[in-house]
């Protein structure tokens, strides 16, 4: 499944500082408030998370245009540097939107210290080729909500590259 190359290479850069952007992605009240297309929901209640070295994160994903689809992730933890680094093996499942099979997906995201206490995120991602576009929307939209969550203490505005 993994080749050299991921399919997903992202760099942003957050009005955030390092730590409040690697607890958006490890902590579940602030995960809730950003992770996922614009529009669908996660529940709460169904949101556990261990981070850690053999750890998971567990979350669902309900549509906001179809409430019947509801996407479970479960995310494999296989490395873990607090605050610089989360990687692991993405399992999606659930009743997925049409013509979509359950898959597996690496997905490795680096936190790096920026000027003026922002932070630059690098994101990768290992996926079947035919999910490729819209995981890179789904990224977008999630980064832009992920923005919005930021944006209360923070001032500067956050910079993209997709290559």
């Amino acid at each position: 499944m993994q080749t050299p190359t991921p399919q997903i290479d992202i760099s942003r850069v957050l009005a955030a500082p390092r730590d409040l952007v690697y607890r958006a992605f490890t902590d579940p009240d602030h995960f809730v408030s950003w992770w996922g297309p614009i529009g669908n929901a996660l529940p709460r209640d169904e949101i556990d998370f261990d981070v850690r070295p053999g750890g998971h994160q567990r979350w669902t994903e309900v549509s906001a245009a179809d409430p019947g689809v509801r996407v479970h992730v479960h995310v494999d933890i296989t490395d873990v540097t607090v605050g610089e680094l989360l990687d692991g093996l993405m399992h999606v499942a659930g009743q997925l939107p049409d013509g979509v099979e359950p898959f597996e997906t690496r997905v490795r995201v680096e936190f790096y210290d920026e000027a003026d206490g922002r932070t630059r995120l690098e994101i990768r991602q290992w996926l079947p080729q035919h999910l490729t576009g819209s995981a890179e929307q789904g990224w977008r939209e999630a980064l832009a909500k992920l923005d919005a969550a930021l944006a209360d203490s923070q001032s500067s505005p956050s910079t993209v590259e997709v290559r």
